[in-house]
């Protein structure tokens, strides 16, 4: 069975719009945290909501590049939020200038969204050589889309820990 642009259509739309939701689901979270709840743990000894705000903004920062729209727009908090471990000591920014960085970077990030055809959704993403691509069609960008979707779930079911 063979997909028209139609149901390709529809079926990228379904997951722009799980990402969409998801994006909107973190940023109501982030409007109820405090700077306090975010500075603390989401367990004991776990994460804090600071950190994962900060992984969050970088892997959505990361995005740009690997979809292949733009260079990432802060490129510092690779080494703060995805190479280096939350007690690493490092310096970071803080949770008001992470929430800032958020809508910036999900902004960007959402305006290249909205301008894809189901034909780009299905182009590889930067991080695969055409070769490769060719052995492995599914490693394109709608996958880049699903993952970061199910990611970003998985850190705000985290966060839901620091309401009071």
């Amino acid at each position: 069975m063979t997909m028209d642009t139609q149901q390709s259509g529809f079926i990228i739309n379904m997951y722009i719009a799980a990402w969409q939701l998801q994006n909107k689901r973190f940023a109501e979270l982030l409007e109820k945290l405090t700077d306090e709840q975010l500075d603390a743990e989401t367990a004991p000894g776990r994460n804090t909501g600071t950190y994962l705000l900060g992984h969050m903004v970088a892997v959505s920062d990361a995005m740009l590049k690997l979809m292949g729209f733009r260079e990432k727009i802060y490129p510092e908090l690779e080494e703060v939020f995805i190479k280096s471990p939350d007690k690493s000591g490092k310096a970071r920014p803080s949770a008001q200038d992470l929430r800032k960085y958020y809508h910036e970077v999900t902004n960007e990030l959402n305006g290249f969204i909205d301008t894809l055809s189901p034909d780009e959704w299905l182009d590889r993403h930067m991080a695969v050589s055409e070769e490769d691509f060719a052995k492995e069609p599914m490693r394109n960008k709608l996958n880049i889309l699903i993952s970061r979707t199910t990611h970003m779930a998985n850190h705000q079911g985290q966060m839901l820990f620091l309401q009071k």
